[in-house]
């Protein structure tokens, strides 16, 4: 068993040959899911790890490469929303210790599913954990943004957040910068399903952020904020361990950066621009395209397993599909933030031209 664990590392690290080509890619992907993170506070992963795929690389080895790239990208765009006030650190403590046995768990059976069905039953087991979570979020954020609370921009905890916050189950933990105050046991809970996420899939985020936003009543922005400040801790521990049976290719990593520090900077400074209505249109359309390019990449992974019989041709729409419809969501969601910073400095000039005073230059003049 030992013999053939190593026989796989070795495949994982041998699988992927980067050429002019693929390290553009890896770095246009990078951009994208840089954006994404810095403007839904994750959003990234779920964007580069199926990416990643299907441009070849096995999925446990995309999870653990992303999760090297998202420790050093959780850095700078944690710094950048803590300088906006988004981020509870407080919260994110309490929260650390059980993301980080959530990591621990995923990586552990991750490795145990490798090892036993190959990189065709690693990619399988990732797409159906996303198509399955991916899709009821996506519809779950659009009935939410449907509701005359979210369209006058209302910020009080309402529907299942409000109910959590009148039970009284201690420990009572109160959070300045959030502005809630909940049961510690919740807080454990949203922790240690974030950590399994992002060990399995390379991002918890996706999770994370709409159960601190829907269970828990925290503002859109500081959810985002504090989801980056957990990816700090998530990223390190889930990488290492990876790392440590030879999971992690460094030469990805360091081509997701280069675009990625970008694509965060960018996504990051255009929260000040927009309502977090438009946040979750946003989470909404990319999350949606993501689940639908793994529901497209399953049944060649079923094909690969000899647990179905398809077509040449068929298996290679369903993978042309599986790709279009991924990159399409992650582009069309970069434009979305691209097109609010432009209407919002519009306004912002327009602004500014009425306010500025009128020159009258004969009465100046005398």
């Amino acid at each position: 068993m030992a013999g053939e664990a190593i026989s796989l590392v070795g495949e994982v690290m041998r699988f992927i040959d980067i050429t002019p080509k693929v390290g553009l890619s890896m770095v246009g992907l990078g951009f994208l899911g840089g954006a994404l993170s810095g403007f839904l506070g994750s959003g990234g992963a779920f964007v580069m790890t199926p990416g990643m795929m299907a441009l070849g690389v096995p999925g446990i080895a995309a999870v653990s490469s992303n999760l090297a790239h998202k420790f050093g990208k959780a850095m700078v765009g944690a710094r950048k929303h803590s300088k906006m006030g988004n981020v509870d650190v407080k919260l994110g403590i309490f929260m650390v210790a059980f993301l980080l046995l959530g990591v621990r768990l995923a990586v552990i059976l991750n490795e145990l599913i490798f090892a036993s069905m190959g990189k065709e039953g690693s990619n399988l087991y990732i797409s159906v954990v996303f198509v399955v979570l991916l899709s009821g979020l996506s519809i779950f954020i659009l009935k939410d943004i449907s509701k005359p609370s979210a369209k006058n921009g209302l910020g009080e905890p309402s529907g299942f957040a409000a109910k959590l916050s009148k039970i009284n189950l201690p420990p009572m933990i109160y959070f300045k910068v959030a502005n809630v105050r909940v049961s510690l046991w919740f807080v454990a809970l949203i922790g240690v399903a974030t950590g399994w996420l992002a060990g399995t899939v390379g991002v918890g985020g996706f999770i994370g952020v709409p159960a601190m936003i829907y269970i828990l009543g925290i503002p859109t922005m500081v959810a985002a904020g504090t989801e980056l400040f957990l990816a700090i801790f998530s990223g390190a521990s889930g990488s290492f361990q990876y790392a440590m049976n030879g999971f992690v290719d460094i030469r990805l990593v360091l081509l997701l950066y280069l675009g990625s520090l970008l694509g965060l900077h960018i996504g990051a400074n255009a929260t000040k621009m927009v309502s977090e209505l438009q946040i979750k249109l946003v989470m909404a359309v990319v999350i949606g395209m993501s689940a639908l390019s793994r529901a497209f990449a399953i049944p060649k992974y079923l094909v690969d397993l000899e647990m179905a019989n398809l077509s040449q041709g068929v298996a290679s729409i369903l993978d042309l599909l599986a790709s279009v419809t991924l990159f399409g969501g992650a582009i069309a969601g970069v434009l979305m933030i691209i097109r609010y910073i432009i209407r919002f400095k519009q306004v912002q000039k327009v602004d500014s031209q009425y306010a500025q005073p009128r020159v009258h230059p004969k009465r100046d003049s005398a």
